[in-house]
């Protein structure tokens, strides 16, 4: 099993989606990125800590590659936009990856260059990448929120149509 730590917007919406992809055992909600130790949510969208909202993907490789992560990535949030998507604005919702090694930064900068030349967005992708120093665990309401939750308004309008365009992009890959 490896372990990838993705930003891209709401903690909520990225883990619904890599809940429901292949080759991925588990996901939790946190925070890294900034310079707090041990943030809170409050402290988090308070905008003082430099943290992203964030999930650590547990996935099998033999199953679903690092770089297919990245695409499901790249396709489910908007990496055009610096520190927003949608109507969440704020550095906590900047669009970022947080590698473990040399090897998945590498396959990084490979994928984004891959999204880049094929012009999915129409815009430069503005996704940040670095290493991960500390994975901050969310808080135990956040998890598995949108399943918890699913008639919420957040959930029906801005989680519920992301894991649509995940189903729809990537029917192949959703787990039964």
């Amino acid at each position: 099993m490896e372990t990838a730590t993705l930003g891209g917007g709401c903690f909520w919406c990225l883990e619904a989606v890599y809940l429901g992809l292949k080759g991925v055992s588990a996901v939790k909600s946190g925070y890294a990125g900034g310079q707090v130790a041990n943030p809170t949510y409050a402290q988090v969208c308070g905008k003082q800590t430099g943290h992203a909202e964030v999930v650590q993907v547990t996935f099998n490789p033999a199953e679903v590659s690092y770089a297919d992560l990245l695409r499901v990535f790249f396709t489910i949030h908007d990496p055009t936009t610096a520190n927003r998507q949608g109507a969440d604005v704020g550095p906590q919702y900047r669009s970022i990856i947080l590698t473990h090694s040399d090897a998945q930064a590498a396959t990084a900068e490979a994928v984004m260059a891959e999204m880049t030349a094929a012009g999915v967005w129409g815009a430069p992708i503005v996704t940040e990448i670095e290493p991960l120093e500390t994975f901050w665990p969310a808080e135990p309401e956040h998890d598995n929120y949108f399943a918890l939750n699913p008639y919420s308004g957040y959930c029906r309008a801005v989680v519920a149509p992301k894991v649509q365009k995940f189903r729809k992009s990537f029917a192949d890959r959703v787990k039964a």
